[in-house]
């Protein structure tokens, strides 16, 4: 369909509309431009944009200035926990439900108990729909069932329901028999509405048009259950290099030949930015020791290992031996050469035996970080004791010269909690101003694909792309295809001969 035929669509009595959205084709210009419509039309009520990110609704709250008083902006998740949160005794939720869910990463439980009591309450849902009269669903892959039932109950009870989405990136489900679900429920979206495609790569138009209308060639690909042909010319932007693993265990490192690695290390040189992509944290930590730890590591919104001292924090302040674990565990996790071997036991140590015995050097040192867990078992504790090893990290003192903080950030967000009162309250506080921020990557990083969605660049690196990687199941035809849509101006892909991706057809 041409945008128009998109825009009239949207625009039509149809109570559903559904519009499948590639990446980089303008759904977020067709949605907000539909929602400045819409709002300004509103005798009563307001436009509801429902994101999966923050960074999303920022795109859509800029692109809707001249209406914000007509239009509310969501995350999915904070409109559902809005509705927990009035009526959490029948759902049998904690009243600080925002809390509760974020503590705890139990933004499932929320969404499963709304969808309930929306599809049991027409009071509730009507209450919902008079209040959103036309709702606009961004990136609706992303939605679990339980999201989408919850939508949908609103939509029946009479809101007006403008869906987008893209099969093709549905990467965020557990198991293939989730993806399999959320397709389904996609295709009977299409059935019970008026539907339509998206189809300019707009993303290209100012950079390489070629190389986006090679990347949708590539999606129709792999959607039909295909392989990517690159036996043949390449469009411009596209450069393809083959290479081989020969690290000894090829699942725990990534090594190249003098020969295979050249090119690349080029490529790394001459770009002023270059985000390099690949599949899983694991695969994150070997490229990072394959490029010196000279690329930062892209973190992106999630703090994982943060949430995990958080809770342990929460749960047992008081407990020193506990304390002790979770700083440890959040070390290990944040950081290389620091691995119980060759501190954290002795640092344990010192901490089981209240530092009775005088100490010099590395283990005076190791010492004196857990002096500070002993004199304060909680998250000022903590941040002081990552604040001494920071600093003899830095100085390179005798014992911690080799040690590196590879999650930075996170790092310091640790240490940042232990300037508030109560460690909960410092957690959410570092979330909510992460969440305005709106960093962007550095010019040069390392990301998986997942943290990359969303993000678009001038040039982009997928490295490796062999059977490992990529093997043919619903879940990686989807995950290659979202890391190939990032960039805007030139894909270089770094591909396996010996180990080949039925995902690529390669030259024999």
């Amino acid at each position: 369909m041409t945008d128009d035929e998109v825009a009239s669509l949207l625009r039509s009595d149809l109570p559903l509309v559904t519009i499948e959205a590639p990446a980089g084709c303008g759904k977020t210009h067709q949605g907000s431009s539909f929602a400045m419509d819409a709002a300004s039309a509103l005798s009563k009520g307001r436009v509801l944009i429902l994101t999966h990110t923050h960074a999303a609704r920022s795109v859509f709250a800029a692109r809707t200035r001249a209406v914000a008083n007509r239009v509310e902006i969501r995350t999915i998740d904070s409109f559902l926990t809005e509705i927990a949160s009035i009526y959490h005794r029948t759902l049998d939720l904690p009243p600080d439900v925002a809390g509760w869910a974020r503590e705890n990463d139990r933004y499932d439980v929320v969404a499963a108990r709304c969808r309930q009591l929306l599809e049991s309450s027409a009071i509730v849902a009507g209450a919902a729909s008079q209040r959103y009269p036309i709702i606009i669903c961004d990136e609706h892959q992303d939605a679990t069932a339980d999201q989408h039932h919850a939508v949908v109950a609103v939509h029946s009870a009479g809101s007006i329901l403008r869906l987008f989405g893209d099969p093709m990136q549905v990467i965020f489900a557990d198991s293939e028999a989730e993806i399999r679900a959320t397709l389904g429920r996609w295709a009977a979206l299409k059935d019970a509405g008026g539907w339509g495609e998206l189809s300019t790569p707009h993303r290209w138009i100012s950079g390489t048009p070629e190389l986006g209308e090679w990347i949708l060639d590539a999606r129709r690909a792999l959607s039909n259950g295909g392989s990517i042909d690159l036996t043949g010319s390449l469009p411009p932007g596209l450069r393809v290099l083959f290479a081989e693993n020969s690290a000894q265990v090829a699942h725990k490192a990534i090594g190249m030949s003098r020969e295979h690695r050249a090119p690349i290390s080029s490529l790394l040189r001459q770009s002023e930015q270059l985000l390099v992509m690949t599949v899983g944290n694991e695969r994150v930590a070997h490229l990072n020791a394959f490029f010196g730890r000279s690329v930062r590591i892209w973190e992106g919104h999630t703090r994982n290992h943060l949430s995990a001292l958080a809770a342990c924090i929460r749960n047992h302040t008081g407990d020193l031996d506990a304390i002790a674990d979770g700083f440890l565990s959040f070390v290990y996790a944040t950081s290389v050469r620091f691995s119980a071997s060759s501190h954290g036991n002795r640092l344990k140590a010192e901490v089981q035996q209240r530092c009775a015995r005088p100490a010099r050097g590395m283990p005076g040192q190791l010492q004196a970080i857990a002096s500070h867990l002993i004199a304060e078992p909680s998250h000022r504790g903590v941040a002081k004791a990552l604040e001494h090893l920071i600093g003899l990290v830095e100085r390179k003192e005798n014992g911690f010269s080799d040690i590196e903080f590879d999650l930075k950030s996170e790092v310091r967000d640790a240490v940042r909690m232990g300037a508030f009162d109560v460690a909960a309250d410092g957690f959410a506080e570092i979330t909510r101003r992460r969440t305005f921020s709106h960093a962007q990557p550095p010019r040069k990083c390392l990301s998986t694909i997942h943290k990359s969605k969303g993000l678009e660049c001038a040039n982009a690196l997928i490295m490796m792309c062999d059977r490992s990687a990529f093997s043919g199941t619903e879940y990686k035809r989807r995950l290659l295809y979202v890391g190939l849509s990032r960039a805007k101006e030139k894909l270089t892909l770094i591909v396996s001969q010996n180990n080949a991706t039925p995902l690529f057809n390669v030259p024999g």
